[in-house]
């Protein structure tokens, strides 16, 4: 986390905490459900509560909060672990709620003791008619005077196992009067008889998250519990569970949760694209996990310092995604090489190079870092170019390829176009060029000048791959504020794929999520699945904005 912007809410509070001698250091935590993939708001939390860790020299934990067997999986677990190592995180240690079911079912019993909790027969929808509203109190459950030997007993039959899934539930007793409804005598725990992913079955009973999250951070000794701001409202009933409990008084802190334009970020919407086949899965380079954007190309660093400008604020806000395509633009310009790929390839014939010659040009591989080198590419009597890089009836400020006109290829000659060639529709198939012997790059001796340069792919030498262009996967800014389904306003121009583009031989032994700029036409890394045998290239992202222009277009 960067040293020179002012501190933020979070960061003034720790040093308050640290200056005062309230704890000797600090201890976060980063605390997922496994029930799905991390997408960017839960990256924005890593690095939240990783980095404030290793900013104040403290702990931070990983514990996933795995109390609902319904939803939660192994896979996802394992997920989430590579995603934060991969966001350069390392936490000091791995816990689960379910390593704490045991204490926490003993915290359940120590409340009935209390006489803070009951046992309620009540259905779901008849707990749910008794609460009440902002204006009205709840009702008392029939249940709620049950003596603390009966409702000992009871949650006793329950986790072992004698009641229906729903038949009973053990409830907080508090106040049904509270003008916060959370207080509202909350349920504590439930009835489930599912397989979970590590306990087995060896539970049939689950807390809630309201009882298994403060208590989970009182066993860690979490110093500062970070939670996004919709948990603002569950922080009394945090506190009254530790105060009643006399337990480590954790606390807990919230932040706004960064919502980004152009997707949605609700771990059940995300699950509808995957299992409804809108996208191809979770890691799909269009969804908004971590694992998509990896697979697309995006860096750990673009995703950090895209955190750190947004910054952290007590009030949601929506960010634009292309503020995050900045940064991935920023990072990628200083790591990526510079290659050469013809996207939409028409022929070049230089008509007096010699045919069959082959010669090796030097093209400087990143000139942001010099360090990075030069590499040889191969020149030849034929090349790929772009179809765009050339007009039958060009413009007066057209500095490519048109009838007499001369453009520079790049890190080769200046060539001038003869003449061309079309098909029997019209369509440019090639276009017949002469080139300037002492023209050649870093070498050139013509004293001619040209506005342009082209890019190109020697065709004896070209290596063909598929291109994947992503785009956003909505076309409104805010899919789940708009009316009706929000798969409805699907961007159906999302992927666009190019089976068969030229790329410069140097790019057949690309490994998975290698990056680089192909030249005038974005970003690029090579897809997971690509092969020496099929090689595939997704877009990142392009070299400018070009989204807010097709928009105004439109």
């Amino acid at each position: 986390m960067s040293e020179e912007r002012s501190l933020n809410f979070l960061e003034e509070i720790i040093e308050k905490d640290l200056s005062s001698g309230k704890y000797d250091s600090i201890h976060t935590r980063f605390p997922p459900e496994p029930n799905g993939y991390l997408h960017i708001g839960h990256a924005s939390s890593i690095h939240l509560n990783f980095g404030l860790a290793r900013k104040y020299n403290g702990k931070c934990n990983l514990r996933f909060d795995d109390t609902n067997p319904t939803t939660e999986e192994t896979e996802y677990v394992e997920n989430i672990k590579n995603d934060i190592r991969w966001l350069g995180y390392s936490w000091d240690n791995e816990f689960y709620a379910s390593d704490y079911f045991e204490t926490l079912y003993g915290f359940a019993v120590s409340l009935i003791e209390k006489g803070l909790a009951y046992v309620d027969d009540s259905t779901a929808e008849q707990i749910a008619a008794s609460k009440g509203n902002l204006t009205e109190p709840g009702k008392n459950s029939p249940f709620r005077d049950r003596s603390v030997e009966e409702n000992l007993r009871l949650f006793s039959a329950m986790r072992e196992g004698k009641y229906a899934d729903a038949e009973k539930v053990l409830r907080a007793k508090i106040d049904m009067a509270h003008p916060n409804l959370l207080l509202r005598d909350p349920i504590m725990y439930r009835i489930k008889h599912e397989h979970h992913h590590r306990t087995g079955d060896a539970w049939c009973i689950y807390p809630m998250y309201d009882f298994a999250h403060g208590q989970s951070d009182s066993i860690e000794h979490i110093t500062h519990s970070i939670c996004t701001l919709e948990f603002i409202h569950h922080r009394p009933l945090y506190d009254w569970f530790i105060e009643k409990l006399g337990i480590f008084p954790s606390r807990q802190y919230e932040f706004a949760r960064r919502n980004l334009s152009y997707t949605v970020m609700s771990k059940r919407k995300l699950l509808q694209l995957v299992n409804e086949k809108y996208v191809e899965g979770w890691d799909d380079p269009r969804m908004p996990t971590v694992s998509g954007m990896r697979r697309r190309g995006y860096t750990a660093d673009a995703i950090k310092n895209f955190a750190d400008a947004v910054g952290i604020a007590k009030r949601e806000n929506m960010v634009d995604l292309s503020v995050l395509e900045f940064h991935v633009r920023e990072d990628l310009n200083k790591k990526a090489n510079r290659v050469m790929a013809v996207l939409d390839p028409i022929k070049l014939v230089i008509s007096n190079y010699p045919e069959g010659k082959t010669e090796m040009l030097e093209l400087e591989n990143n000139p942001e870092d010099p360090a990075a080198g030069k590499r040889e590419i191969p020149f030849s009597h034929e090349l790929w170019i772009e179809r765009e890089d050339f007009m039958e009836h060009p413009p007066k400020k057209f500095f490519r390829l048109g009838p007499g006109l001369m453009v520079r290829l790049k890190a080769a000659y200046i060539v001038k176009c003869e003449d061309f060639r079309t098909d029997a529709d019209g369509n440019i198939t090639e276009v017949i060029c002469s080139y300037i012997p002492e023209s050649r790059s870093g070498s050139d001796t013509s004293g001619i000048n040209v506005k342009g340069t082209i890019h190109w792919v020697s065709a004896a030498h070209a290596k063909t791959a598929e291109v994947r262009l992503y785009d956003r996967l909505f076309k409104v800014e805010d899919p789940s504020n708009e009316d009706g389904d929000f798969k409805d306003y699907i961007n159906k121009e999302s992927l666009q794929v190019l089976p068969a583009v030229f790329i410069e031989p140097a790019l057949a032994s690309a490994s998975a999520g290698e990056h680089f700029q192909f030249l005038r036409k974005g970003y690029f890394c090579a897809d997971t699945s690509s092969t020496a045998e099929r090689l595939i290239f997704n877009r990142t992202v392009t070299l400018k904005d070009t989204w807010a222009k097709e928009q105004k277009k439109g």
